[in-house]
């Protein structure tokens, strides 16, 4: 089962990209490192509730 989720900025905080990730093979919080645009530099973002 495939959900939508939002990750947000470990920098500044702000939710900058939505994605899907599948519920039963990823159980625990989605990281990625993707461009921020407040920050104007690559940051690690991490899923939010």
């Amino acid at each position: 089962m495939r959900v939508t989720i939002t990750l947000a900025c470990t920098d500044c905080k702000q939710r900058n990209y939505t994605t899907t990730k599948n519920k039963k093979t990823t159980t625990g919080r989605l990281e990625i490192k993707k461009f921020c645009p407040s920050c104007k530099h690559h940051t690690v973002h991490r899923e939010t509730k």
